[in-house]
């Protein structure tokens, strides 16, 4: 048993992710964190939130030797201070995208993580997703052939107050907030980028700080991937994830949340599978099975079960990349 805690309630994510600790019979909840009065307030008869003990203090729980791991779950502008506490106090982390924009101290947080030991595992979690499990399998073993192009389009529709809410803390809007997704599986395909180059508009109106319409186009020597992330798409929304190689290509059958096949086009019968296009189909998984398989792994790591999925480096490399396409970074 694993005692854990969570850190915050203001990210998207965070009652999704305390209900995957309250749900797995390895963790033991030790309670949760807000340091905002007025949302404690707000959540106390929630029904997931409704169940935890809510502590007094930052201290209360950082200062607890039984708590191993902490989910950190405030709102973007918040939450990698509190990992940086978190990480600290000498816990992993289970920490929910992007890492901030503060560079200097994301990469200060990380060689900290590492020379303790910890795990510091972002909340990607379409890494476990089937459909893109497979596919970048697939692209890392040279099934495609080179890969020299991949399209990700994960537009989203979210309100004014939302837009307002992510402008007041960062620059980049939908783009920041968003498109670490779709690097996290770039960027395990293809590696580190050669040059990033953003269009970071705003074409709705609604709330004039706020890039609601975005495109990031990111070079390698022999590939061009290219995401483009909006926050005004009509429901239901139509995601996609491609992937073209040379000897074959691969796309995710939108929408790809929960997902259920893959267009898969060869130019030579492998694998098992004939030349030509054929469907893929697998089980899609909904978004709390996906935080519940995200959880699964960090357990695992933490108890010396496996390695983990993603490396501390990739987790630098993800945040770089979506740096460099805000202009936090200088590309």
């Amino acid at each position: 048993m694993i005692r854990m805690a969570q850190y915050g309630t203001k990210h998207g994510h965070a009652a999704g992710k305390l209900k995957s600790m309250l749900d797995n019979p390895d963790v033991e909840v030790a309670g949760l964190y807000e340091p905002d009065t007025e949302r404690r307030r707000e959540i106390a008869s929630d029904s997931v939130y409704g169940q935890v003990h809510f502590f007094d203090s930052e201290e209360e729980m950082l200062g607890d030797d039984s708590i191993a791991a902490i989910a950190s779950e405030g709102r973007n502008d918040e939450s990698l201070d509190q990992t940086e506490r978190i990480v600290a106090a000498g816990k992993h982390v289970w920490y929910d995208k992007p890492a901030g924009d503060n560079w200097v101290q994301w990469q200060k947080v990380v060689a900290e993580a590492k020379e303790q030991d910890l795990q510091v595992q972002m909340g990607f979690m379409l890494r476990y997703h089937p459909g893109f499990s497979q596919i970048s399998e697939w692209a890392r073993a040279g099934f495609l052939g080179n890969v020299y192009a991949i399209r990700a389009h994960m537009s989203t529709h979210i309100k004014p107050e939302a837009r307002a809410v992510i402008a007041a803390g960062h620059y980049g809007g939908i783009y920041f907030d968003l498109a670490g997704h779709m690097l996290d599986q770039v960027v395990w395909i293809l590696g580190r980028p050669e040059r990033v180059t953003t269009f970071l508009r705003n074409d709705a109106g609604v709330v004039p700080d706020f890039q609601d319409n975005t495109l990031g186009v990111f070079e390698y020597e022999r590939a061009l991937a290219m995401v483009d992330i909006a926050a005004m798409e009509p429901q239901p929304m139509a995601r996609r994830f491609e992937v073209y190689g040379e000897k074959g290509s691969a796309i995710l059958v939108e929408p790809f949340e929960p997902g259920h096949a893959i267009r898969l086009c060869l130019t030579e019968a492998a694998g098992g599978y004939e030349k030509g296009e054929q469907m893929v189909e697998f089980a899609g998984i909904g978004r709390q099975g996906l935080y519940d398989l995200e959880l699964a792994s960090l357990l695992r790591v933490i108890q010396g079960q496996q390695e983990p999925d993603r490396s501390l480096d990739h987790e630098l490399l993800v945040q770089e990349t979506l740096l460099r396409g805000n202009g936090s970074i200088a590309d």
